[in-house]
């Protein structure tokens, strides 16, 4: 039998598990959401997140390993997400999988959250190789890498505040949608005109490729100071705030792209399950003779086959953690 590692995910509000088989087969995936605990808040609460994976984390690891059909001795090795991420969240992860490490005398990896969106695409497209872009748009990250060869990464530009996906979330509480904001934007955008109400593109000097999304926010509040909401406006607001997020990230993906000479373009993180975003890029990406890759949707958002996709590489690699691995808020993928 090909090699089986059990991926463990907790870097937010998602308690996943799942396994792989050879790196690239996905045995089982088991993903419990948290978007009713915080949905009556409009975001994530940390400490509610925290409290929350320690009520999953076990029953959701058990139903992986049952529904890859296998025991727990059969596993090769683990692999789970260290950061970046909420640290109390990372925390259960992390001690779980060590526990786990431990009686099992099992081989442990630590992966880092990105890094695991990137094996996502690769999981969904295993022709994808290095060198290429990846655009990771999610609602805690929106960063660029040219992906140098497998396991080497160049950071190319990243938010300099909102995430993309955060700022969806905090444009959805303002307009009265409910959370988690993204679909319900793109949902309100669908009956909305996209040149109704001007908004902006910011450019963060010249030849910069980081993002910036809080002036898009704040112009959406401003235009609210004088104008009350309707139904119309909320669907015309949702579809100019979507339709800028989507010039910004496109513009810079394919900038970027150029900039490198990478003739491929990989889309992931939650945001990547915005078909506008996906079909504006695509669109854009193949005038200039560039390729576009994404996952399919439940590969985009949070889960733990990408961790496990990831972790697999590196204990390939002869790549082994100590169990005094600690979690680290702030990880840095380069």
């Amino acid at each position: 039998m090909a090699d089986l590692v059990l991926g463990i995910e907790t870097s937010c509000d998602e308690t996943a598990a799942a396994v792989l088989e050879g790196g690239h087969k996905i045995r089982s995936s088991i993903v419990a959401s948290q978007v009713k605990v915080h949905a009556p808040y409009g975001g994530i609460v940390p400490e509610l997140a925290s409290r929350r994976h320690l009520e999953t984390i076990g029953p959701v690891i058990r139903l992986a390993v049952h529904e890859a059909g296998i025991e727990f001795g059969d596993l090769t090795g683990l692999a789970v997400t260290v950061g970046p991420g909420l640290v109390g969240s990372l925390l259960v992860g992390v001690s779980a999988a060590k526990g786990l490490a431990y009686s099992l005398g099992k081989p442990l990896v630590a992966v880092n959250h990105i890094e695991g969106h990137l094996y996502a695409g690769i999981l969904d497209h295993p022709h994808l190789e290095s060198p290429y872009v990846a655009l990771v748009a999610s609602g805690g990250h929106t960063h660029l890498y040219h992906a140098e060869s497998p396991g080497t990464y160049r950071l190319l530009g990243c938010t300099r505040d909102d995430a993309a996906g955060e700022a969806f979330d905090k444009v959805a509480k303002i307009l009265g949608l409910p959370y988690p904001g993204g679909p319900h934007i793109e949902q309100a955008a669908l009956s909305g005109d996209p040149r109704a109400v001007p908004l902006p593109r910011p450019i963060l000097g010249h030849g910069s490729l980081d993002f910036s999304f809080s002036g898009l926010k704040t112009a959406v509040i401003h235009y609210l100071d004088s104008s009350p909401l309707s139904p119309q406006l909320v669907a015309d607001i949702a579809a100019g705030f979507q339709q800028a997020v989507v010039d910004v990230l496109t513009r810079n993906a394919i900038t970027a792209a150029k900039r490198v000479r990478a003739s491929r373009i990989l889309l992931t993180g939650g945001v990547a399950c915005n078909q506008t975003l996906r079909q504006h890029l695509a669109r854009r990406a193949n005038s200039e003779g560039l390729e576009v890759y994404w996952p399919r949707p439940e590969l985009c958002t949070d889960n733990a086959a990408m961790i496990a996709a990831a972790g697999s590489y590196r204990l390939g690699r002869g790549e082994v953690a100590p169990l005094d691995l600690n979690a680290t808020a702030d990880l840095p993928l380069c």
